[in-house]
């Protein structure tokens, strides 16, 4: 099966997804989305930009299809992370939903509750939603989840990153014990597989791949250089890439001093971090995803699911704190069948902090320097090492 056309799919959702022209399965979609249409619970991990986003919305989208359409019930709950990552599913269910289906509420914290509240009271079939605004809304008695028979956790590790699992353990209560979960997640740790323990039922795992290892499209780089050096060594990576290019910091002030420096030294720049406002940040994501801005600046609330497919540069102007955000930071590269480019730019204790992220990954990036003659790049290090495998576990499908 390596076709949409292929899965036992609605007349009407087939010719949505042509219309839309998806064509082919990712192995994430063929593995997850048989199961799920059977009413399975599924885990899928896989890593960022492999098209989990319909391997979930293609299963809620046919059980929606067979509830009748004036029903005053919310029947599914797909949860995310980040207001981006609702809002981006939300736009792709719009996109393969049919004028019968059941509309979705939009439920994010940033913007006013007063449309969210109308949804929710309305019954909306699909609510798409952040925890910690949805919680609230639970809380004032302004939600009904007692009639969800589908709930989908997307970006779960993340989630519990954020701090999270109080919000969505307390959702999850209200909700009924015979539903069908779905659970996406880049990685597999302790706290995720408590979730699948506590709320799931004999799921199968659909595993892409090793999801501690970037893909190989990306070419990974770093530099050393100097504490205060940094800059300088951007601005040469910038001047000389030509494509769209998305830099990572570790802090929101940081994100805004060196967007505004980057302004004044003549770039075209955004910036989004979880300070912005949500026009802000919808303003500065849809420049840079229409190629209006030639740089974007942003903490790790944009490392995941931001389907931006020509991001053609990477830059960690400061190393992650932790292995699983370097693969989901360099993941904003290399996606939809092009080669990527992502480059660490580490000074003092960071060169540390990097061969620790090395350790971790099981791989050697390549060092690199920029030559004050020629003011190019050359490469002096390369050392791959075997990557992480995942072991198997019961009723484990590896695609």
């Amino acid at each position: 099966m390596t076709t949409f056309t292929e899965l036992p799919l609605s007349s009407a959702l087939q010719r949505k997804l042509a219309a839309a022209q998806f064509i082919n399965l990712t192995p994430i979609q063929e593995g997850a989305i048989p199961p799920a249409l059977e009413g399975q619970d599924v885990i899928g991990t896989a890593q960022t930009g492999t098209g989990k986003t319909l391997a979930f919305l293609i299963p809620v989208i046919e059980m929606l299809g067979r509830e009748p359409a004036d029903k005053n019930k919310t029947v599914a709950l797909v949860l995310l992370p980040t207001r981006e990552l609702a809002m981006q599913v939300h736009e792709q269910y719009e996109r393969l939903r049919t004028k019968s289906m059941h509309k979705a509420a939009l439920v994010i914290g940033g913007v006013s509750e007063q449309t969210q509240i109308r949804s929710l009271r309305s019954g909306a079939g699909l609510v798409i939603a952040t925890p910690g605004r949805l919680q609230d809304l639970l809380t004032r008695k302004f939600a009904n989840l007692q009639h969800v028979k589908i709930l989908v956790l997307d970006e779960a590790d993340r989630m519990l990153d954020m701090g999270f699992l109080p919000a969505i353990r307390r959702i999850i209560s209200i909700l009924p014990q015979q539903r069908q979960t779905l659970c996406f997640s880049a990685t597999l740790e302790a706290s995720v597989a408590g979730l699948v323990y506590d709320y799931m039922r004999d799921p199968v795992r659909v595993a892409l791949g090793s999801v501690l290892k970037p893909a190989e499209s990306v070419q990974l780089n770093a530099y050393e250089v100097r504490p205060g050096q940094k800059m300088d060594v951007l601005r040469h990576l910038l001047y000389e890439e030509k494509g769209q290019t998305l830099i990572f910091t570790r802090t929101k002030r940081g994100t805004e001093r060196l967007a505004k420096e980057l302004v004044r030294d003549g770039f075209n720049a955004a910036m989004i971090h979880g300070d912005r406002s949500q026009s802000q940040r919808n303003a500065a994501l849809n420049g840079f995803q229409e190629g209006r801005y030639q740089v974007l600046v942003a903490t790790d609330i944009a490392s995941r699911g931001l389907h931006v497919d020509d991001v053609a540069h990477v830059i960690n102007y400061d190393v992650p704190k932790i292995a699983e955000d370097f693969i989901h930071r360099v993941g904003r590269t290399g996606r939809a069948g092009f080669e990527g480019r992502a480059s660490t730019l580490i000074a003092g204790a960071e060169v540390l902090e990097l061969r620790s992220i090395e350790r971790t990954l099981k791989l050697r990036i390549k060092r690199m320097e920029i030559d004050s003659t020629t003011e190019q790049p050359k490469r002096f290090v390369q050392n791959t090492l075997a990557s992480r495998t995942l072991t198997a576990l019961p009723g484990e499908v590896f695609v």
